[in-house]
């Protein structure tokens, strides 16, 4: 804006000419600027006088219409805000070889108090207390008016629980949604799956980790946001879990045994269709971990493949296939079966007198110490040994359980030539019923060490441990001994069973061994022609009380339930029956042996 000059140049030489006096002139002027700065004011303050009436109409308006949408609106309890980021709980499921879920994500609802909202704590502690009877009003009301500002009071909830606590009107108890771990089958496969907890909390949710087995295993891989849609694909096969497990159960109660395992397993690849524990847990409800006592008394405890047994004349099968493969023996060779045994000061024994001598095939079928210990010992310490190791007794077993990986065969401290005598029987070496499984599936399929896998994918063979030759004799021998031996009670018409029993006195906390409890085991293979799956079967402290007798060896605790498997479980594997031929009966005169 430019300035109206207060002394204008004209007007005063003008005033000077005329006579007049020029300061009348500046006061004018100053007089006009006076007036033209007042008007510019008043227009200004008229405009925001103007502007400020319409925000304040806009506002009052505004003001008005939300009131009468409020009024309008059905009223709703607002949701509540949180600050914190959610935590990605997804899960991905598990399921079987053909896609039955085994583990799956049900979405739940936690419980969790704000004590500084809470209008009475005493109130919403008693009202929680007759909700929730595990709780205690008292201790909870300490808790809500101990000074804290969040204490979680449920980690999940059921829908009618939720309303409940809902209905007592308490601002400061509050719910989040979270997805918990289900599985649908209950206990089924429980050792195998391991289960899962609560691991990083959210209010609006809560991761969820496994806390043992597969579930364990493979967390990072189910909790892999990229993979959430794709399930983990076990090789447990449902209706086989399911089978085997109700005839342990059938066979432990039968028995009056203490415990029981079975493990059904792919002879030629080593894929796990089966494999359990008894007794049991429901993962849905994981027990907690025992504080004190036995391990192995936990229902937690995976005997197939976290018990280490001395699993006894199972092991005789080993030192014969290594004699058979070295070329020392054949199936015909005469053994020294004279007994007592003598070397130094200790004593072998076979349950009965056999004779002075047995083929190496009936040493198997007859299941003599003597005859074994003979073959073992022509062998030497060393041969033993490396045999041993290449079958994977040194080792835990590599499968998809943090249990089995954890647990190393107990070995002898010092190998001395009686310890190869008496490890040649199954006494001196602890191992696992998944160390014997596996080893069992090399001595049928051809020769071929495999890795036990719990993931339908996860097959991998090894080397080669013996010859297809005698791979077939071994077979034989074992077919021979549950159709005229001491497990002749597996006999089942149709399906040509091939196995071994084994009987081991439990040892003692203090040393030795117990008299009157025993670990009693079959393992085997069908079809024994060209066998298709490995089956084991172990009972911890049976006894077969039938007959007015009371009987401890496998042939007649581990063995019987063993044929019950197979009847129930070869059906479900699409097995046919062998065409019906005249098959050797079974001489169950034979059957108080020594296994």
């Amino acid at each position: 804006m430019i300035r109206r000059p207060l002394r204008p140049l004209a007007r005063i030489l003008t005033a000077r000419a005329k006579g007049e006096n020029p300061d009348i002139i500046e006061a004018e002027e100053r007089a006009a600027r006076l007036r033209a700065m007042q008007q510019a004011e008043r227009q200004r303050a008229e405009a925001r006088l103007l502007l400020l009436g319409a925000v304040f109409v806009i506002a009052f308006g505004t003001v008005a219409g939300k009131m009468a949408m409020l009024s309008a609106a059905v009223p709703s309890e607002p949701p509540a805000r949180h600050a914190v980021e959610p935590i990605r709980a997804k899960r991905a499921e598990i399921v079987d070889r053909g896609g039955e879920v085994l583990a799956t994500n049900l979405v739940t609802v936690s419980l969790y108090a704000h004590p500084a909202e809470m209008v009475d704590p005493k109130a919403a502690a008693e009202g929680l207390a007759r909700i929730f009877p595990d709780l205690d009003a008292e201790a909870l009301h300490q808790r809500f008016t101990d000074g804290r500002k969040f204490l979680w009071v449920k980690r999940t909830i059921s829908p009618e629980q939720q309303q409940l606590v809902h209905d007592l009107g308490e601002p400061g108890l509050l719910f989040g949604p979270r997805e918990t771990r289900l599985y649908p089958n209950g206990p089924v496969a429980a050792h195998v799956l391991g289960g899962a907890s609560f691991g990083r909390e959210g209010v609006r949710a809560a991761e969820v980790v496994g806390t043992a087995g597969v579930e364990f295993v493979f967390d990072e891989r189910l909790r892999d946001p990229e993979r959430v849609d794709e399930p983990l694909r076990l090789s447990l096969d449902l209706g086989a879990q399911v089978a085997l497990e109700e005839v342990l159960a059938s066979g432990m109660e039968r028995m009056h045994a203490k415990g029981a395992f079975g493990i059904l397993m792919e002879a030629d690849t080593g894929r796990i269709r089966a494999l359990a524990s008894l007794p049991d847990f429901d993962p849905n409800r994981r027990p907690a971990l025992p504080a004190s006592g036995d391990p192995a008394d936990s229902p937690l405890f995976n005997r197939a493949a976290q018990g280490r047994y001395e699993l006894g004349s199972t092991m005789k099968i080993f030192p014969v296939a290594q004699a058979l493969e070295t070329g020392r023996v054949t199936p015909d060779t005469l053994i020294d079966t004279k007994g007592p045994m003598r070397w130094g000061r200790y004593t072998i024994r076979d349950f009965r007198d056999y004779g002075p001598w047995l083929t190496v095939e009936d040493v198997i079928v007859k299941s003599s110490n003597i005859g074994t210990a003979r073959i073992a010992i022509e062998q030497g310490r060393e041969a033993q040994q490396e045999f041993l190791r290449r079958v994977g007794f040194f080792d835990p077993v590599p499968v998809e359980l943090v249990e089995a990986e954890r647990t190393k065969p107990l070995l002898p401290p010092r190998w001395s030539d009686l310890t190869t005598m008496t490890v040649s029987y199954g006494h001196g070496i602890a191992l696992t019923p998944l160390h014997l499984a596996s080893a069992y599936a090399a001595m049928v399929n051809g020769g071929i060490r495999v890795t036990p896998t719990l993931l339908e994918d996860g097959a991998v063979t090894g080397e080669r441990v013996i010859s297809e030759r005698v791979s077939r004799q071994v077979r034989d021998m074992l077919r021979q001994t549950v159709s005229r031996g001491t497990a002749s009670f597996a006999d089942i018409e149709g399906y040509e069973v091939a196995g071994k029993t084994g009987t081991a006195d439990k040892p003692l906390p203090t040393g030795g061994y117990a008299k009157d409890k025993v670990i009693a085991t079959f393992v085997g293979a069908f079809p024994a022609s060209d066998p298709e799956y490995v089956l084991l079967i172990g009972l911890d402290e049976p006894e077969n009380r039938e007959n007015a007798q009371a009987f401890r060896t496998a042939g007649w605790t581990a063995v019987p339930v063993a044929g019950d498997a197979i009847r129930r479980l070869a059906p479900l594997l699409g097995m046919r029956p062998i065409e019906k031929r005249k098959l050797p009966e079974p001489l169950l005169y034979t059957m108080a042996g020594n296994d």
